[in-house]
C-alpha cells in the first residue's frame, strides 16, 4: 500500500493527494472545488468539533443556528468586509427551475427572479449583526456568546482537499460586549483556546501573534492567529480570533442601554476554524507509509488483529481485551474479516493512522503473550496479555506526547533568524520553514517582500521580545522581529 504514496521528498503536494485519498479520508465531487468528506475523514472532524464544543461550553458559550443565505444588502453595510469576500462569493438569483421548452432537461425560469440577490454565506457577520439588533436592548443582555457549527462558502479557483475548497466546515463564534476591554479579552481567550486545541490534542505546536494591518480579517480592528508549519516548511493558519471593535455595531445600528441608561454601541469579537484542520493533522504527522494520527483524534485508537486469522479461542481474548479498553473509554476494533490476511491488514491500519495494533495469535497466547505495534514509530514489543491495556493505556499517551515532541523538535529546526534580504531569500528557497527577521512596519515593505519571494508576514508573536534592528528590505528601524514563510 505504501508503494502508492508518492514520497514527501518526491512531491509533497501529490503525496498528500494521495495519503487523503488511499486514507480514506475524502474524494472530490461531482460539484468542481468541493469534497466528499468520507467516514474516516469525517470521523476526524467530529472529533475536533466534540472537545472544541466542549472547550467552547466550558468558557461560557452557546450554540445557535443562522441562515444560509445572507441578503446582497447586508454585505454592503461594512464596506472593508464586503472588499474582503466581495470575488468569493457565490450569489443565488433566481427562486425556480422549469422544464425546458425544447423538453431537454430543466432551466430557470426567467420569472422567478429574487428581487433581491441573496449570497451563500461566506462568514455570517452581517446575517448576525442584523439578529442582534434584536436581541441586545440593554447591558442585561451583555455579553452575549454566541458559536454556531455551519458550512461557509467561498468560491476558491485552486482547491485542495481540506486546505482550501469551495465549501467548507467550521465553527463561527460571534459575540458582543458592553466594553472594548471585554471584547478584547474574549477575542484573546479564544486565541489561548485554539492553541490549547492544536498542541493538546492535535499535537501540532503553533506560534501565537497578531497579523498585520494588511493580513486581518476584512472588517476587524485586530486579528489574532495561531499559525503552524508543515513538513514541507510552509506554513499554516490554523485559527483566528478577530476584535471587530464597533465596526458592526455601527454598520447595523446595534447599541445598549448602560447601566447610567445612556445609549452605546456594543463591541464585537468573531472568531473560527475549520476543517482545514484536517489538513493541517495530516501534514504535521503523517509519513511515506499513510496517515499518521494523534491518539486523542483518532477514531479507533487500537484495533486488534488475530493472527493468523479469527479463531474461536483468539476471538475470545480479543473480545475481553476489547471490553477492557472500552472501559477505560479507548475506542478500540476487533478485526473479524476472515478473508485478508494479516500482512494486508497490518498495512492497511498502517496506511488508516490507527495509533496502535495488537496482533493476537496462538503461539503467542501458549506463551501468555500479544504483540503490540506503535504507528508512530512501527517499534513492536511483546507484552504479557494480562498487563497490555494498562501497557496500552500509558503507550497511548506516550504517543501523543512524541508527536508533538517530534513536531516541535521539527518546527525548532526550520525556524531562521535572518539580518538581510539575501540571506532571508537563500533561507527561504533552501531551508524554508519560519524566518524571523526585522520589517519597518510598512504595508508598502511588506507588500514589496511578498511580491519579491512570496512570503508574507505570518505574525507579529505574542513573545517577540524588544530587539531594535534595521528592516531586512529597507534598512530602516525595526523595533523586533516578526514571523515570515511561505503559507497555504
Amino acid at each position: 500500500m505504501a508503494k502508492e504514496i508518492t514520497s514527501r521528498s518526491e512531491n509533497y503536494s501529490q503525496w498528500y493527494q494521495d495519503i487523503v485519498k488511499k486514507a480514506g479520508l475524502a474524494d472530490n465531487s461531482a460539484v468542481r472545488g468541493c469534497m466528499v468528506i468520507k467516514p474516516t475523514g469525517f470521523a476526524i472532524w467530529e472529533k475536533m468539533k466534540a472537545q472544541l464544543d466542549q472547550m467552547f461550553k466550558e468558557t461560557g458559550h452557546v450554540n445557535a443556528y443562522f441562515p444560509l443565505f445572507i441578503p446582497k444588502s447586508f454585505l454592503s453595510k461594512e464596506a472593508d468586509h464586503v472588499e474582503g469576500f466581495a470575488k468569493e462569493c457565490a450569489v443565488v438569483t433566481h427562486h425556480r427551475l422549469m422544464n425546458n421548452p425544447d423538453g431537454k432537461g430543466v432551466v430557470v425560469d426567467p420569472s422567478a427572479r429574487l428581487e433581491e440577490e441573496l449570497i451563500v454565506r461566506p462568514t455570517s457577520e452581517t446575517i448576525i449583526w442584523n439578529t442582534y439588533k434584536d436581541w441586545i436592548q440593554s447591558y442585561r443582555d451583555l455579553p452575549l456568546l454566541i458559536n454556531q457549527w455551519a458550512n461557509v462558502v467561498r468560491w476558491e479557483m485552486r482547491t485542495r482537499p481540506f486546505l482550501r475548497t469551495a465549501e467548507f466546515l467550521w465553527q463561527e463564534g460571534h459575540t458582543a460586549h458592553a466594553t472594548k476591554e471585554e471584547a478584547l479579552e474574549e477575542a484573546r481567550l479564544i486565541h489561548e483556546v485554539y492553541a490549547r486545541f492544536a498542541e493538546d490534542y492535535m499535537a501540532m505546536p503553533v506560534i501565537k501573534g497578531a497579523k498585520t494591518e494588511s493580513e486581518r480579517f476584512a472588517g476587524a480592528d485586530e486579528t489574532y492567529t495561531i499559525e503552524a508549519l508543515m513538513q514541507d516548511g510552509k506554513a499554516l493558519q490554523a485559527g483566528t480570533s478577530h476584535f471587530l471593535g464597533q465596526n458592526f455595531a455601527r454598520a447595523f445600528d446595534v447599541k445598549y442601554l448602560n447601566n447610567e441608561n445612556r445609549e452605546e454601541y456594543v463591541w464585537a469579537t468573531s472568531w473560527g476554524v475549520s476543517t482545514r484542520l484536517v489538513g493541517g493533522l495530516i501534514m504535521t504527522h503523517s509519513d511515506d507509509d499513510g496517515l499518521v494520527l494523534p491518539p486523542k483524534l483518532a477514531p479507533t485508537q487500537v484495533v486488534i488483529v488475530p493472527i493468523p486469522k479469527p479463531d474461536p479461542e483468539i476471538m475470545e481474548h480479543a473480545d475481553k481485551i476489547a471490553a477492557s479498553l472500552k472501559e477505560k473509554g479507548i475506542s478500540v476494533k476487533v478485526d473479524r474479516d476472515a478473508q485478508k490476511r494479516p500482512g494486508f491488514k497490518f498495512a492497511q491500519y498502517e496506511m488508516e493512522g490507527v495509533p496502535v495494533r495488537l496482533g493476537i495469535g496462538k503461539r503467542d497466547l501458549e506463551k501468555g503473550l500479544v504483540e503490540i505495534a506503535r504507528r508512530d514509530t512501527k517499534d513492536k514489543t511483546s507484552v504479557n496479555i494480562n498487563g497490555c491495556v494498562d501497557f496500552i493505556e500509558k503507550l497511548l499517551t506516550e504517543i501523543q506526547e512524541n508527536l508533538l515532541a517530534k513536531a516541535k523538535k521539527y518546527r525548532t529546526e526550520h525556524t531562521t533568524s535572518v539580518d538581510n534580504f539575501e540571506d532571508f531569500k537563500t533561507v527561504l528557497e533552501e531551508k524554508g520553514g519560519f524566518i524571523e527577521a526585522h520589517w519597518d512596519g510598512t504595508a508598502d515593505t511588506e507588500d514589496k517582500i511578498k511580491e519579491l519571494t512570496k512570503a508574507t508576514i505570518r505574525c507579529i508573536p505574542n513573545e517577540a521580545k524588544e530587539e531594535p534592528g534595521k528592516c531586512i528590505l529597507t534598512g530602516k528601524p525595526s523595533a523586533r522581529r516578526v514571523l515570515f514563510a511561505k503559507a497555504y
